[in-house]
């Protein structure tokens, strides 16, 4: 789960090239990458979908990969200049082993659905950052305008990685807790991880 992370980590936080996407799939060569990437042709949707048999087609087991790179293809082909993890948030693991016509219906109907949902989660996402915002200056700690900025540009923080003394960062993470402005995303008592 952990190199899964890292690769979709990799592979959205700069521009879409064959460089950022051989950093995000180090385990295979760029040109091979490269020959995956332009296997696509037609809309944005039907691109991706080839992309995604093509590679699927070669390494069978390059879930992860075949989805990063059919994402990749969908940005490009819609002019993004990042990918957005659209497909792999909305195919099921089944439609990874439809070939052809089959693969890009499933392509179109996961897009769909997983597009309402990004839409929803990033009013929320939105709605709960301003929230952030609006309560920082209600926080006293030294760090805290640091740690408010960590939460707005991560998608989990442990209090040990705040720019506080560890006793300060979990009392600064309880207070954010008590004020709605983050939620903490384990449910367990110790090595707890927060979020927006």
């Amino acid at each position: 789960a952990g190199e899964t992370y890292l690769a979709w980590r990799r592979a959205v936080e700069r521009p879409v090239s064959i460089k950022a996407l051989s950093r995000a799939l180090p385990t295979f060569e760029p040109g091979q990458i490269a020959a995956w990437f332009d296997a696509g042709k037609g809309g944005p949707v039907n691109r991706a979908g080839m992309v995604l048999e093509a590679v699927l087609r070669e390494v069978p087991r390059a879930d992860d990969a075949a989805l990063i790179l059919a994402d990749a293809a969908l940005a490009q082909a819609l002019g993004w200049d990042h990918l957005v993890p659209l497909l792999a948030a909305g195919l099921k693991r089944a439609d990874l082993r439809k070939q052809g016509d089959d693969l890009r219906s499933a392509c179109h109907r996961g897009l769909i659905l997983s597009t309402i949902k990004a839409v929803r989660q990033a009013a929320e996402l939105a709605r709960r950052a301003g929230h952030l915002k609006a309560v920082s200056p209600k926080l006293r700690a030294k760090g805290a305008g640091d740690a408010v900025e960590m939460f707005l540009t991560r998608d989990a923080i442990a209090p040990s990685a705040l720019p506080l003394p560890d006793r300060a960062a979990r009392r600064l993470c309880d207070r954010l807790v008590d004020l709605g402005a983050v939620r903490e995303l384990t449910g367990r008592d110790t090595f707890r991880l927060y979020g927006v």
